[in-house]
């Protein structure tokens, strides 16, 4: 054994950089390095007494270095030639003894071409190298962490493994691409991290947890954990070979919204977590006929106040709910069940929380710097700056890291409207226009695109919904037509209109009858989900129930009416979690649903009408395999203003495959009321939202009639029907 304190070989400046964690390049200095014809070795270790080196291959001690600087810095020769696997064994000042890995041994793992992709913004997956991965190296276990800050002076892996101290695990910089990598041997997962990052400044940062960290330290905690993807024993194969199918725009799509922390509290209002869901809820989707379920945010977000929508880890589902594989098995569960599982994805701005993204490398890095870009005046959040490679790189990187590893079925895209437009709830002098003149955000329209084009082209049979608002025109049409490439959006349009109508007292609808058939002008220019979302039961907007007007009985059936019409009407369904049986309250985040109220049978008979609507619309072809096309779609008599009633056919692909609706919005019995049909057969009615079964007045047409051979709105035949007060009638037809 060879030993050396000679001062002379960490007798610089480096020295002295390396202790204040101020060394721009540690790995060029720390660990083994070839010295006058020897090898010299110099590792930090603060705290400790003794440090030898030892020979991996046959565990011999080859040196002991010196202490060269009284905190901590140690170095000393090694009287060989060729550098050669060691370790460091350490005896600390208060005489415990390890025997570790030296960190600074080991070479960059990031790859070439993993740099290029990334700074060109083109890497897919770039979450299976950026972020905490457990790995083995040389036969040696530990976790390889990478991070992009360009502009930082030092970047360090901070944790409980090196007493959150910056100066232990100081990152090697990757010039090319702005990023900084180390692999930390011994470390196992579960480990708590954050990256200290120091400034252009040269000051260091708030301590930030990683963009790319799979698992997040449960609140008040704002660390990442360290996570290694277990190989799940996927029991989803036959969801999963049919999805393509079933999210078909020809397919009946029926989605129940949820917000995980208040669908179902446990006892002493516990949240529940994710494998306690699964199954109930699962469950629950499948008998009341939903084809989906979607999640409000399940990225980790410090707030829960925001329900997910200010996030600060994309890529980790919450921990309020249970660890990524509890998740998992959620999402397989719901599969399992027949239900596939849409997450509501942010990508449109982020909170300005200090552990997050906000001036990560002490710039603005995700975000843009001009506040008339960067920020967002309505929910003081900062905007991605979209035209940044490695920014859209992380995103979209993020959008397939959902649908690879959790087997997400689809994604809709939260607030687009916000995104595509540069003056969004601006006034004149509070954005900048782009380089046409204009007022679109090109640079996330073509974020858009493309991460619209990478999710259908690595996962066909996913889907993609976009939440916008405006006219913006071919959103869920093909980029290669000029279109923003989603497979479906929102139709904002038809939700608001029809609210504001249902919302009248019956008397005063027949001065509102354009706000029901308005939205037949456009429905086909897009394809369209009807949405009645969580947007709708807040901020003093009332329930659905809530919006009904009159007694007791006329608001009861007013919404089955509602119902009636919107499973109906051209489009796929979406219902938030409560509506479904008539929930009184505005939804509270903080509490369960209010389940007692089915104890009451009027709420019984939504409940029953709903699961009864999602049946027949699934079982129904004319009611779903044309939902976005005009020819599945025609008025019978959309102008009858004056008794506030419609009624309209649906149509199949078979051209003798119909429904007649016909919707009364008045609480009035209408005798001999007669609509055209096509054909002369018998008219099953197969749905009334009157019916005693969901608690109306069972006023009726005997189960059926057979048309009359008398034209009627320009139809061959007609039906005379009993119309029952405040309700929707479906009838089809009986060949033979």
């Amino acid at each position: 054994m060879a030993r050396s304190s000679d001062g002379n070989i960490a007798a610089d400046s480096g020295a002295q950089a390396i202790v204040d964690g101020q060394h721009s390049d540690p790995f060029a200095y720390l660990g083994m390095h070839r010295s006058g014809g020897g090898l010299v070795v110099r590792t930090f270790q603060p705290g400790a007494a003794t440090v030898h080196v030892i020979d991996t291959q046959d565990g011999s001690v080859v040196a002991e270095l010196g202490m060269v600087r009284g905190e901590g810095l140690f170095a000393g020769r090694v009287e060989r030639t060729q550098p050669f696997r060691y370790r460091l064994r350490i005896k600390w000042a208060e005489g415990a003894e390890t025997e570790i890995e030296d960190p600074y041994r080991f070479g960059p793992l990031l790859g070439e071409m993993d740099t290029h992709l990334f700074a060109e913004g083109t890497h897919l997956r770039i979450y299976e190298k950026l972020g905490a991965h457990p790995i083995t190296v040389d036969g040696v276990q530990g976790v390889h962490f990478a991070v992009w800050a360009p502009n930082a002076q030092r970047v360090s892996v901070v944790g409980d493994f090196n007493y959150w101290d910056g100066r232990r695990h100081v990152m090697r910089r990757r010039y090319e691409a702005g990023l900084w990598e180390i692999f930390v041997p011994g470390l196992e997962p579960g480990a708590l991290y954050k990256f200290e990052i120091v400034g252009p400044s040269g000051r260091p940062e708030p301590l930030k947890s990683d963009p790319f960290g799979f698992y997040a330290e449960p609140s008040p905690g704002t660390a990442s954990i360290v996570f290694a993807f277990p190989d799940h024993p996927w029991r989803d194969g036959e969801w999963m070979d049919r999805r393509a199918q079933a999210q078909d725009r020809h397919a009946p799509i029926s989605i129940y919204e949820v917000h995980l922390g208040s669908w179902r509290r446990g006892e002493g209002n516990r949240v529940r977590h994710y494998r306690e869901l699964a199954d109930e809820l699962g469950a629950y989707a499948a008998d009341m006929g939903f084809t989906h379920v979607e999640l409000l945010p399940i990225h980790e977000h410090p707030f829960s106040g925001s329900w997910g929508y200010q996030p600060i880890g994309l890529f980790a589902p919450t921990s309020r709910y249970g660890t990524p594989e509890d998740f998992r098995y959620f999402v397989d569960r719901m599969h399992q069940c027949g239900i596939g599982v849409i997450i509501d994805w942010v990508a449109g701005h982020f909170p300005n929380d200090p552990h997050g993204l906000a001036r990560f490398d002490g710039t603005a890095l995700y975000e843009h710097a001009d506040p008339r870009q960067g920020l967002h005046k309505d929910w003081d959040t900062l905007i991605y700056n979209y035209g940044r490679n490695e920014v859209a790189n992380f995103l979209y990187s993020n959008a397939l890291f959902w649908l690879d590893r959790y087997h997400i079925d689809g994604l809709r895209v939260d607030a687009v409207a916000s995104m595509l437009y540069l003056d969004y709830s601006r006034q004149p002098g509070e954005w900048i226009p782009n380089r046409y003149g204009g007022n679109e955000n090109l640079e996330a329209i073509d974020f858009l695109r493309r991460m619209n084009e990478v999710v259908y082209g690595e996962f066909p049979g996913a889907m993609t919904i976009a939440e916008e608002s405006t006219a913006w025109p071919m959103v869920s049409r093909p980029v290669h037509l000029g279109g923003l490439g989603f497979g479906y959006k929102w139709n904002m349009g038809w939700m608001h209109d029809t609210l504001r109508y249902i919302g009248k007292e019956p008397v005063h609808r027949r001065y509102h009858h354009d706000d029901l058939t308005f939205g037949l002008l456009y429905a086909f220019q897009e394809n369209f989900v009807l949405p009645l979302s969580h947007d709708e039961v807040v901020h003093g907007k009332r329930s659905i129930f809530g919006r009904m007007p009159g007694d007791r009985w006329q608001r009861f059936a007013s919404l089955r009416a509602y119902y009636g019409f919107m499973f109906t009407h051209p489009g796929k369904k979406l219902l938030f979690m409560g509506a479904e049986f008539a929930q009184e309250a505005e939804w509270n985040h903080d509490a369960s649903l209010d389940w007692h109220l089915l104890g009451d049978e009027m709420h019984q008979g939504v409940q029953r009408l709903v699961r009864d609507l999602n049946r027949l619309y699934r079982g129904a072809p004319a009611l779903h395999q044309l939902d976005s096309e005009g020819t599945g779609f025609a008025w019978i008599d959309c102008c009858d203003r004056d008794n506030s009633v419609v009624s309209y056919l649906r149509k199949g692909t078979e051209p003798e495959d119909h429904v007649v609706v016909v919707c009364n919005f008045t609480p009035v019995v209408r005798e001999s009321y007669r609509v055209g049909v096509p054909s002369a057969c018998f008219y099953a009615e197969v749905l009334n939202t009157d019916s005693a079964f969901y608690g109306g007045s069972d006023v009726g047409n005997g189960g059926g009639l057979t048309a009359d051979d008398l034209p009627w709105h320009g139809l061959p035949h007609s039906l005379n029907l009993r119309l029952p007060p405040l309700a929707t009638l479906v009838f089809r037809p009986r060949q033979g």
